[in-house]
This record gives C-alpha cells, sequence and structure tokens, in this order.
C-alpha cells in the first residue's frame, strides 16, 4: 500500500470518528473539502435541479445520498454517515464542519482582534473557540446567518455551517437580543420616488403604428412570458425585459400604467421586490435616455 494511501485511510478513521461523535451529541456535521469550503454537487443536483434536501429551504424530492447538498448534507445519522456514498468524501476531506443551527446554536465569527475586542465590550460571555485568526462565540439558539454585520463579524447559524475546531471553554449562554439585532437589515435611506415613463409627443403629430391594439398587446404578453419563463437570473432577466419594452414603446407615448403594472406584477410573483421592480425600471429608462 502506498504512502498516500495510508494518509487517505487515516484521514477518513480520524474525521469519521469526530463526524459520529458530533452526530451523537445531535450536531450535525459535513466534510469540507480543500479550501475549508462543501463538496459541490453531483451532477443530478447540479444547479438544484434535483429540488433540494428534504432539510434545504424550500425542501424537494432529492433522495441523493452523497455530501453534495453543502451544508443541507449535514445530518446526524450515522448509517449515512458512514455509509459508503460518505466514504470517498471523508478521504479527501480536509476538514469538519457542522451546521449551527441544526443543532440550535449560532456562531459569532470574529475574525480578528478588533472584533474580540468588541464582543468582549458588548455580547454576554459564552463558549469560546479559537480559530486560526480570531474565535467563534457559540451561543444557545438558533437564527438566520449573516455576513459582515459589522467589520470583522459574521453569524453562522441556519443554512450555513462552520468547521469544528474543538469543543473550546465556558458555558454555553443563550442566543442575546444584541446578536439576533445584528441580522436585522437597516432600512435603506428613503429615495425620491421614480416617475413612470413620460414620453415627449410625437414631433410628428403624426399616429404611432405601435398603437395599434394587437401590436402592443403581443409586445406586453410577450414581456410577461419572459419573465415567468426565467428559471435562473431573475433581476437580469427583468431588467432586459424592461429595457426591451421600453425601447420598443417607450417613446411613443404607448404605455399606460396597466401595462407597467401587468409588468411589475409578473416580476413580483418570480419573486422580484417592488423596490427591484421600480430601480430595473429606472435603469433601464437611464440607459435608453429616457
Amino acid at each position: 500500500m502506498t504512502q498516500p494511501a495510508l494518509i487517505r485511510r487515516d484521514r477518513l478513521g480520524e474525521y469519521l470518528r469526530t463526524a459520529l461523535s458530533l452526530a451523537a451529541r445531535g450536531i450535525p456535521p459535513l466534510p469540507l473539502r480543500a479550501g475549508k469550503v462543501p463538496f459541490g454537487n453531483c451532477r443530478t443536483c447540479k444547479g438544484n435541479a434535483c429540488g433540494g434536501r428534504p432539510n434545504m429551504k424550500n425542501a424537494g424530492p432529492c433522495e441523493c445520498a452523497s455530501v453534495c447538498h453543502a451544508w443541507a448534507a449535514a445530518t446526524t445519522d450515522p448509517r449515512v454517515l458512514a455509509s459508503p456514498a460518505w466514504a470517498s468524501a471523508w478521504r479527501e476531506a480536509a476538514a469538519v464542519a457542522y451546521h449551527p443551527g441544526g443543532a440550535g446554536l449560532t456562531v459569532v465569527d470574529l475574525d480578528d482582534e478588533a472584533a474580540i475586542a468588541w464582543a468582549r465590550e458588548a455580547l454576554p460571555a459564552t463558549r469560546t473557540v479559537p480559530t486560526t485568526r480570531g474565535e467563534h462565540w457559540i451561543y444557545r439558539g438558533a437564527m438566520q446567518s449573516a455576513n459582515a454585520v459589522r467589520p470583522g463579524v459574521d453569524l453562522k447559524s441556519t443554512m450555513s455551517y462552520a468547521r469544528w475546531l474543538g469543543p473550546g471553554t465556558g458555558t454555553t449562554a443563550p442566543l442575546p437580543e444584541a446578536v439576533r439585532a445584528l441580522a436585522v437589515k437597516k432600512p435603506a435611506p428613503a429615495r425620491p420616488a421614480q416617475p413612470l415613463v413620460t414620453p415627449p409627443a410625437l414631433a410628428s403629430g403624426g399616429e404611432c403604428r405601435h398603437r395599434t391594439p394587437v401590436y402592443l398587446e403581443r409586445g406586453i404578453a410577450m414581456a410577461e412570458q419572459r419573465i415567468t419563463d426565467a428559471r435562473s437570473a431573475v433581476h437580469a432577466t427583468v431588467y432586459r425585459t424592461f429595457l426591451a419594452v421600453l425601447s420598443a414603446h417607450g417613446r411613443c407615448g404607448c404605455l399606460t400604467d396597466t401595462h407597467i403594472i401587468r409588468l411589475f406584477a409578473a416580476a413580483q410573483a418570480k419573486g422580484e421586490s417592488p423596490r427591484h421592480c421600480t430601480d430595473a425600471w429606472a435603469n433601464a429608462r437611464t440607459a435608453l435616455g429616457m
């Protein structure tokens, strides 16, 4: 047996023992590859085409037994962790991670000395784990995860993972409101309302060819369908569709509030916010010099 093979076997045993120990304590582990990142999706599950794992947001029908679902692959089932489908991942792994939210925990990831100093002033003492550059402060209670909530501070809980670096020291305290408040997005400053399309009058005074009801209706219906059919890059699709509509109908007075409402409704049905619709419309007008 070659030396690399021995190393891989030892690594499999070490990481799997750690994972099984975590699972027995109700902490769902998963392997990380080099770079402290989860294993990529398999071909069947690439782009979440499978619908997702049962413990993912918007759970789907995926029955994949591999580790390809990032944080959502984390499990406390020892049969899955020790299964042949996971063996190659443990051999190739560079570290063990866990899903804090799945264990009812929140990790305040402090990246540097300044962040640690802030935590000591602002947060109650809790279980602390040293990291390469800073510390993990672990609290009892789950919340939404958020990155860069302040300089050098990330929050890892639901739909996230943290590297397992040992049990740490101290007693795990309840999750304080001061940590929850860090994930609350502050409202953006109020922006002036963008006016709807107000195109200039026709210079020739003639009848606009776009006023043909069938022509205009077909254009709006096609735009709605283009947005509805988007399976990815919805933001970009909405913007490009608005740009196309304004390019064809925005300068001749064809568009009415009713048409614009229809386009916004199609975009919002795909998950776009009213604010994003307004911004995309305004950006399209600016791009066209309107």
